[in-house]
C-alpha cells in the first residue's frame, strides 16, 4: 500500500507516447512544476513521451513548465480553457505554425467535464457556448424552454499535480487555492501522481482534512521546496 516514490523521475518513467495526461494548476497555484520538469529531462535523454495531448486550465506561460514541454515539441494537443495568458508564446508559436492542436473549453464546463469523468458520469448539458463555434457539432436539447449543449466527459491515462501533504497510503491535502482542478483531475485519470511539499506518516493527516482520498492517488514524491511559476517566469527562467 506504500505509494511513495523515491524521485520525480521515477514517478513519471512511465508516462508513454500519445498518451492523455491532465496537468493541475490554475496559472501557478498548485502547478507540479518539478513532475512537469521531470517528464522533459526524460524527453531531452529518451526521446519520450511525445504527442501528448495535455489537459490543464491554460497553455503555459514563458518557458518553464507546460510552455517548456511545447517548446520541446511534446505537445500534439492543448485541451484548455486559456490558450492567450500572460505569456502564450510557446503556443502561440507553435499554433501558428500548425503544430499544435487546440480544443478550446469553457472553464465551467472543463472543470464539469473533468468530475463527469471521475463520477463515471459520459455526458452531461450545460447552456454554456449554446449558439457558437464552440458547440457546433455537438447534440443540442431543449429543458424547461431553454437550450443546452450536451458536453462528454474528459478522462485522462495519467494525471500529474501538486499538494501539500501527503501520506504513504496516497492521502492528500492542498494549500489554499492550490486545491483547483488537482482533485478532479486524480478522479479523472487512470493513473495519478502528485508532488507534495512533505510526506507525513500514516495517519499523520487528520481524517476530515484529506481532501483527495488515497484511493484516487497511485503515486505520490517529496518535493520539499517547490518552486513558483510566477516567480520562476519573473525571474527570466527557461527549462531546457
Amino acid at each position: 500500500m506504500d505509494k511513495t516514490i523515491p524521485t520525480l523521475a521515477e514517478a513519471v518513467a512511465d508516462i508513454h507516447d500519445g498518451a492523455v495526461l491532465m496537468v493541475g494548476g490554475f496559472g501557478g497555484s498548485g502547478a507540479p512544476i518539478e513532475l512537469i520538469h521531470a517528464l522533459i529531462d526524460r524527453f531531452v535523454a529518451t526521446g519520450s513521451p511525445k504527442n501528448l495531448t495535455v489537459i490543464n486550465n491554460n497553455a503555459g506561460n514563458g518557458r518553464i513548465g507546460i510552455a517548456a514541454m511545447i517548446d520541446m515539441g511534446m505537445v500534439k494537443k492543448m485541451v484548455c480553457s486559456f490558450p492567450r495568458s500572460a505569456d502564450p508564446r510557446a503556443f502561440t508559436e507553435k499554433y501558428l505554425a500548425g503544430e499544435i492542436e487546440l480544443e478550446l473549453v469553457p472553464q465551467g464546463t472543463l472543470a464539469e467535464r473533468i468530475r463527469a469523468a471521475g463520477a463515471g458520469i459520459p455526458a452531461f448539458y450545460t447552456p454554456t457556448s449554446f449558439g457558437t463555434e464552440l458547440a457546433k457539432g455537438k447534440p443540442v436539447k431543449e429543458f424547461d424552454g431553454r437550450s443546452y449543449v450536451e458536453e462528454r466527459w474528459l478522462k485522462a491515462d495519467f494525471a500529474i499535480v501538486k499538494g501539500q501533504l501527503g501520506d504513504p497510503y496516497g492521502n492528500v491535502t492542498y494549500r489554499m487555492a492550490g486545491r483547483n482542478f488537482n482533485p478532479l483531475m486524480c478522479m479523472a485519470a487512470d493513473k495519478s501522481i502528485v508532488q507534495v511539499s512533505k510526506i507525513v506518516p500514516a495517519g499523520g493527516i487528520e481524517p476530515e482534512q484529506v481532501i483527495t482520498p488515497g484511493i484516487f492517488v497511485d503515486r505520490v514524491v517529496e518535493v520539499a521546496n517547490p518552486k513558483q511559476e510566477e516567480d520562476m517566469n519573473l525571474a527570466g527562467e527557461v527549462y531546457a
